[in-house]
C-alpha cells in the first residue's frame, strides 16, 4: 500500500529518478521549454517550481540550495538572476504543460513543459 506517497518512480531506480529530474529541470531552466512524456513532465514541474521559488528567495541559502539540486552555477545564476524576478509578483504555476498527443514510435502520451511568460 501506498499511502500519503507522492510522486511518480517512471520505472527507474531512485539514483535514475533523481538525475532524469535533474536534468530535465536543467534543460527547462536553461531553454525554457522543453518536449518530454506527460509523466515525465509533471514530474519536472513540481521539482522547477521548487528551484524556481528558491530564486525568488534569493538568499545565499537559497542559492546554495539550488546550487546543490542542478549542479551547474551558471543555470543557477541564470534562475536566480533572470527567470525569478520575473515570477515575483506571482504566488506559484511558473510552468505549464501542453498535451501534444501521443508519441509515433510507441503511443506514449507527449507534453510540452514551458515557463510561463511574464503577466
Amino acid at each position: 500500500m501506498r499511502h500519503q506517497l507522492s510522486g511518480r518512480k517512471l520505472h527507474r531506480t531512485t539514483a535514475q529518478r533523481k538525475a532524469l529530474i535533474r536534468n530535465l529541470v536543467k534543460d527547462l531552466l536553461t531553454h525554457e521549454s522543453i518536449k518530454t512524456t506527460e509523466a515525465k513532465a509533471k514530474e519536472t514541474r513540481r521539482a522547477a517550481e521548487k528551484v524556481i521559488t528558491l530564486g525568488k528567495d534569493g538568499t545565499l541559502h537559497a542559492r546554495r540550495q539550488a546550487l546543490a539540486f542542478l549542479n551547474d552555477k551558471t543555470i543557477t545564476a541564470k534562475v536566480f538572476d533572470d527567470i525569478a524576478p520575473r515570477f515575483a509578483s506571482r504566488p506559484g504555476g511558473y510552468t505549464r504543460i501542453l498535451k501534444l498527443g501521443p508519441r509515433v514510435g510507441d503511443n506514449a502520451p507527449m507534453a510540452q513543459i514551458e515557463l510561463v511568460v511574464r503577466e
